[in-house]
């Protein structure tokens, strides 16, 4: 193996959960914090309950929002942009091309 390329090794990180459940692992860092283990998660308890950390839904239903608001604005600009096109396409009259050539 090569030298000085690896991280840190901790063999005695301490993991720190929401419930209050701390154990020993092997890791890259010294102590890390997570909010769901085995002795709270639903898969290992069998009880029925919703997991939603920091409002995930919410946070994706604005994000959400957001885009089709965004949308509407970018439609209404490719809209305004392609009128402006088809202004300057459309064919002038022999004395507007003359006169603006001047």
């Amino acid at each position: 193996m090569k030298q000085g390329i690896h991280p840190q090794w901790y063999p005695d990180a301490k993991v720190s959960c929401a419930c209050g459940n701390t154990f020993i692992i092997g890791a890259t860092k010294p102590e890390l914090r997570v909010e769901i283990c085995s002795h709270c998660h639903p898969f290992f308890t069998g009880e029925m309950k919703f997991v939603d950390t920091l409002g995930r839904v919410e946070r994706f239903q604005q994000k959400q929002k957001a885009a089709q608001a965004t949308s509407v604005v970018i439609a209404a600009k490719k809209k305004k942009k392609a009128e402006r096109e088809e202004q300057l396409r459309s064919p002038k009259s022999l004395k507007e091309m003359l006169m603006g050539s001047k």
